[in-house]
Parts: structure tokens; C-alpha cells; sequence
């Protein structure tokens, strides 16, 4: 599968990487407005690893369909797609560098204790934790491995992390490999895509251009608007709504803030 099909005319509510951070998840999800019928939730990606409670935040996450009126998309982000990667080549060099963050997901599915200071799995743990078949649930692997790539309605294309191209020449993402929509960190595709409007994740958006070790809010150039805010990693999550490009923040503080995007 790599596309769900759109929804009616509504409004659309983006919400980006959530990387295991429940206490994000829940009081961004309550801040929101009622979401009507026609109205559509699409979630970006990157729903495990380096947060806490990557376990609560799929559970979450998969009950959500049947709270809530409107639509509901999940994508693929490429935390998801490394994962299943792993289980089904054999090969755990997704899972070994600590900042990927994936020992905080294995604690959390495993029912474990966080992991100590600089993520590492204790000894006694460490074969299982190298396949994470052997502490993914079954049902939340065939969730997974169900997540569509891209998503496109009357707003937006929505992507995990970009498009296949490069300079200003980008293919929509019925031709953009899967490496490209899960992966993708071009420059030029920040600073060169021209195309329909474009929400994305994966890149910080303290990361994309200009540069700023400080950013936390929502980035936007023409028609592209980056949304991974750094929650998992003590920043904020971030819900865009269009088309009013009303941002909704969760931070870690326990506020919610809501502000216009440019």
C-alpha cells in the first residue's frame, strides 16, 4: 500500500513526528477542535523511539479511528519502516546507535524500565533487543507494515520526510521512491521545490534552512512547511491545520499554545 484514498472537503490537521512522547501526544489531541465528519487527522510518521512511552502512543494512536468522526491517516515515517526493516532482513545496525533512539521503544513495549543515561539495553536484554520481532506485538507490526507512504487531499501532499528529485525538478510521490518519502534530507529540495503545497517531517526544523539551533516552531518557505518540532527530544509536538495554517503546540512545560503560521 502507499496511498489512502482523500477525504471530503474539510479541514486537515497535520500533526508531526510524536518519537514516543505521550505527554505530548495527549494534551496536543485535546486541544485540538471537534473534528467533524469531513474533517481529516493525518499523522506524519515516527511514532516510536527516543520518547518514553512509544507503546502508549501507538496505543493511542490505533483506538484513534474509532473516537474520532473524521478521517484518520497514519503514515510511514522512517523509524516505522527501520524497524520493519530489521525484522525482516536480520540485520540490527538500525537498532545499535543509541541515538535512534530505539532502546526507549524496546523498554517501552518490553515493560521495562527507561534505559540508563545514553540509551543503552542492559546485557541480560541485549539479544532480544537486536530483533524487535521478538518485542514488537504482532498486531502492531501488521499496523505498521500497513502504514501508507503519502497522502494528498484538497489542501496538501503529505509526506514523511520528502520527494525524489532534485534542483527544482521533484516528482510527485506517486513516482518518488519509498527511500525518498521516508528518508529524504536533499538542501535542494528545502530550498528549490516548487510544486503544490507540501507538508513534511522527519527534518527538525531547527535543521532546515536557515539554520537555528533555537527553532521549535513550525518552518514554511512558498509552498513547503516542515513540522518535526523535536518532540521525543525535549521539544514541542506540532499540529498544522489547513487550510487557516493555525499551529497547535504541545510542549513539554505542559502548555498548549496556539499561533498563526506566516
Amino acid at each position: 500500500m502507499t496511498m489512502a484514498p482523500a477525504a471530503a472537503v474539510g479541514r486537515t490537521f497535520v500533526i508531526g513526528d510524536i518519537h514516543g512522547d505521550r505527554a505530548l501526544l495527549e494534551p496536543l489531541l485535546a486541544a485540538l477542535p471537534f473534528i467533524a465528519p469531513d474533517d481529516t487527522l493525518v499523522f506524519l510518521g515516527d511514532y516510536v523511539d527516543r520518547g518514553p512511552d512509544s507503546r502508549g502512543v501507538v496505543e493511542i494512536l490505533r483506538r484513534l479511528p474509532e473516537k474520532t468522526v473524521g478521517k484518520v491517516v497514519f503514515l510511514r515515517g522512517n523509524h516505522e519502516d527501520a524497524l520493519l526493516r530489521t525484522i525482516d532482513d536480520k540485520d540490527a545496525s538500525f537498532v545499535m546507535p543509541p541515538g535512534n533512539g530505539v532502546a526507549a521503544s524496546f523498554h517501552s513495549f518490553a515493560d521495562l524500565a527507561p534505559p540508563v543515561a545514553g540509551g543503552l539495553v542492559a546485557a541480560e536484554h541485549f539479544e532480544r533487543y537486536l530483533d524487535p520481532s521478538q518485542w514488537l506485538p504482532p498486531p502492531v507490526v501488521s499496523w505498521m507494515r500497513d502504514l501508507p507512504l503519502w497522502y494528498r487531499d484538497h489542501h496538501a501532499v503529505y509526506v514523511h520526510a520528502g520527494l525524489e528529485g532534485e534542483g527544482t525538478v521533484w516528482n510527485p510521490p506517486e513516482t518518488s521512491t519509498a527511500k525518498s518519502l521516508l528518508w529524504q534530507r536533499e538542501p535542494d529540495f528545502f530550498v528549490g521545490y516548487g510544486g503544490p503545497p507540501l507538508v513534511f517531517g522527519h527534518t527538525a526544523t531547527s535543521d532546515l534552512p536557515p539554520e537555528d539551533p533555537s527553532r521549535t516552531t513550525a518552518w514554511t518557505r512558498g509552498p513547503l512547511v516542515g513540522i518535526d518540532t523535536g518532540a521525543g527530544k525535549g521539544g514541542p509536538l506540532t499540529c498544522l491545520e489547513l487550510p487557516s495554517r493555525t499551529v497547535y503546540q504541545a510542549f513539554p512545560d505542559g502548555s498548549v499554545t496556539t499561533t498563526a503560521l506566516a
